[in-house]
């Protein structure tokens, strides 16, 4: 693999720990109002974002890469709103969406069709994220007190499906 590639997709390997870390940071401020559907749903971004560190982590074992793991940023822990947790969470995943794009040109600079074909699932994740998030944000948008208490208990049923298990 190029090496330029091999570092990016490390970098990104390594945000996606840290983007786990930034929905952790979400869902303890979420716990303290108490919206334990708005919590499970944060607990649940936040196994996604593992999972997709551990499918970068896989692809460069497979390629025979080394995997770095570095350090990150301190998450923010406190917001003004549960509205601005997600708008919050929104803006971060576009910049994830930029990363991805930015991986996917470098593999195509370099000819790498087995990376570009692995990022794909990437850049089409990155849609449906994108989606939930800013679905959600319309929603919060919509409802009072009342409204908030069902789309709570809505968002508690949600489960974690490893998305690395699918292929």
């Amino acid at each position: 693999m190029d090496k330029k590639l091999v570092n990016a997709i490390n970098k990104q390997l390594n945000y996606e720990i840290e983007s786990a870390h930034v929905y952790l940071a979400m869902q303890g401020y979420v716990a303290t109002l108490g919206l334990e559907g708005f919590e499970n749903w944060l607990g649940i971004q936040y196994e996604e974002e593992l999972a997709h560190a551990k499918k970068f982590i896989r692809y460069l074992n497979e390629r025979g890469e080394r995997v770095h793991i570095t350090g990150f940023e301190t998450p923010r822990n406190d917001f003004d709103s549960l509205l601005e947790v997600f708008e919050v969470s929104l803006e971060h995943e576009k910049g994830v969406t930029s990363r991805i794009n930015n991986l996917m040109k470098i593999a195509n600079e370099v000819n790498d069709y087995a990376s570009i074909s692995f990022l794909q699932w990437y850049v089409d994740e990155q849609v449906e994220e994108e989606d939930s998030f800013s679905t959600l944000i319309d929603k919060i948008k919509l409802v009072k007190d009342a409204g908030l208490y069902m789309l709570d208990k809505e968002l508690a049923t949600r489960v974690f499906v490893d998305p690395t298990t699918e292929e």
